[in-house]
């Protein structure tokens, strides 16, 4: 198996480990992960996602996530 055989995998498994952690100093707020760094925690999603570009490039992939005790839910119907 590769290490990386899904994208955004290194990301979304460093999310989950700190996510507890963050809740407690950064809830509601955008956090920008790129491969094994976090780049920082923003107030918005504008800011993270400018701030997710300028870490990883144009084209290269990279997580922005809220951090919420409870994930949304959304319906479209």
């Amino acid at each position: 198996m590769c290490a990386q055989e899904y994208p955004l995998q290194e990301e979304f498994q460093l999310f989950e480990q700190k996510k507890i952690e963050w809740l407690s100093s950064n809830a509601d707020q955008y956090v920008v992960i790129v491969g094994s760094k976090v780049v920082g925690f923003y107030s918005d999603y504008e800011l993270g996602f400018k701030a997710g570009l300028a870490a990883a490039g144009l084209g290269n992939p990279f997580l922005l996530r809220q951090i919420c005790a409870e994930e949304p839910v959304y319906l479209i119907f």
